[in-house]
């Protein structure tokens, strides 16, 4: 026989975050969940919301604790994973492991990943991944069945851990389209999409507050943290994260209408051509494009997607859903968690958040070139060629209105940076005003507009003059 692996106890080195502390042994005949996990990933987070529904549903007799393992340098602070944990809205124990103790004690060999433990404190099954919830809510109520058969389960609710933002008007704004009158802005933590002036008057509001899938008029609507917007025609199209799903709102009468998507995430998509409406999609997290196609990052598969607006047909434009930092041909190609989009003619740039990189992507052959950027653990904050350059998970980009210069979201390093079409180098832009985690942009006529979304407020930088006015949404 297999010799039995015990669990090791949880090192007293462990940062809790929205509880005291946590002791394996105090949780026996109870089955432990340990969600291995790193703030910056979207396939983490699609993870940690599985997770929270698991506990949910077996509340009386599972225990799901969070072990957040760094993958880059800002995700050694604490204020940002606890800002992650709100964001996700996470109801159980996390604690932040910075050096990485609890993850060599498990043998975790990459992100994110799942360890069972039964009801007697030994290590049961090991999960890789996300898309996994039915599996591990099946192997959860199999172990709670065995530990009720062989009487080792205590039956007790347990108190959830809670750690929330204070209610502000803006909830991790993630998402920003501008016109000549109004700014729209996703205020993805509140689940809705806002019509504002540029002054931050409140004009409309699309979506209920309540997350959901569910179309219909602006007030009955349902999004479930949406974020990148485009502004085409009549219509706002919205990429709805975490309904997995592209939305399109009707700009005349404000209804809500669902393109593609089921509110259930799916696997990389391998087949060429185009694909059927039923074809999952996973974390779309931005969307760009013209009067004729729509492009959107694909974040939870690594692939950037297009949609034909007139022929209604989707299909993989590039990206073989594998995570990496490879040029090639459509299908040949790797991208890892591309976030941020920004078309100029006949050329898609791409912020490849998980590389810290910058691509491009030619959009008539889905041809795949690396900008900035060198691999999938090359990441910091250094200005200079393309060759030399260094970002740390770049989460936007916006073509400047004026000139032919991406201004970029350096998410990770709280810095907006620049890089000049045509060969120019990667220059940081020095703002008077500090960031927090900036998501989203946004350039319209000399301004520069800067979802500042960990600080859950809009910024309008005037780039000529270098002032920064914050945007008073909704106050």
């Amino acid at each position: 026989m297999n010799a039995v692996r015990m669990a090791t106890e949880l090192s007293d080195r462990l940062d809790w975050l929205n509880v005291s502390g946590l002791r394996l042994e105090r949780l026996r005949g109870r089955v432990v969940a340990l969600g291995f996990w790193h703030a910056g990933s979207v396939v983490c987070s699609n993870l940690m919301r599985d997770l929270n529904l698991i506990q949910g549903r077996h509340s009386d007799g599972l225990t799901v604790v969070g072990i957040h393992c760094p993958k880059f340098d800002a995700e050694r602070e604490r204020d940002c994973v606890s800002k992650a944990v709100s964001r996700l809205q996470l109801r159980f124990p996390v604690a932040s492991d910075p050096d990485f103790v609890a993850w060599q004690h498990y043998g975790i060999r990459g992100w994110p990943c799942t360890v069972l433990i039964d009801t007697q404190g030994r290590i049961r099954r090991q999960f890789a991944g996300d898309l996994c919830l039915a599996e591990l809510d099946a192997a959860v109520d199999e172990l709670l069945h065995e530990a009720g058969e062989d009487d080792s389960r205590v039956f007790e609710t347990l108190q959830l851990a809670s750690q929330r933002e204070p209610r502000l008007p803006l909830s991790y704004p993630s998402g920003l389209a501008i016109d000549d009158n109004h700014v729209y802005v996703a205020d993805s933590g509140h689940h809705r999409i806002l019509e504002c002036t540029h002054e931050g008057r409140v004009l409309r509001q699309f979506g209920s507050g309540n997350p959901g899938l569910l179309d219909g008029n602006s007030a009955d609507a349902g999004f479930n943290f949406p974020c990148g917007l485009s502004l085409r025609k009549e219509s706002l199209y919205v990429a709805d994260r975490e309904n997995h799903a592209l939305r399109r709102i009707r700009l005349l009468d404000g209804d809500v209408e669902t393109v593609h998507g089921t509110g259930k995430p799916g696997p990389a998509v391998t087949a060429r051509g185009e694909l059927d409406a039923g074809t999952l999609m996973n974390a779309p997290s931005d969307v760009a494009g013209t009067l004729d196609q729509l492009y959107i990052a694909m974040a939870g598969t690594h692939q950037i997607w297009e949609y034909d607006l007139n022929q209604r047909r989707m299909r993989v434009l590039a990206g073989s859903g594998r995570a990496g930092c490879q040029d090639g041909v459509g299908h040949d190609a790797r991208f890892a968690e591309p976030t941020g989009l920004a078309q100029v003619q006949q050329t898609l740039y791409v912020a490849d958040a998980q590389g810290s990189a910058l691509r491009s992507v030619h959009v008539t052959d889905g041809a795949v070139h690396t900008m900035v950027g060198k691999g999938l653990f090359d990441f910091g904050d250094q200005d200079g060629t393309r060759a030399s350059a260094l970002l740390q998970q770049p989460q936007a980009l916006v073509l400047d209105s004026g000139a032919p210069l991406l201004w970029i979201a350096d998410s990770y390093n709280n810095i907006i940076k620049t890089l000049r079409l045509g060969g120019g180098d990667v220059v940081r832009h020095e703002i008077d005003y500090r960031l927090h985690r900036p998501a989203a942009l946004a350039a319209r006529k000399g301004s520069l507009w800067i979802a500042n979304t960990d600080a859950h407020e809009l910024l309008c930088l005037d780039i000529e003059a270098g002032s920064v006015r914050r945007v008073a949404v909704g106050e």
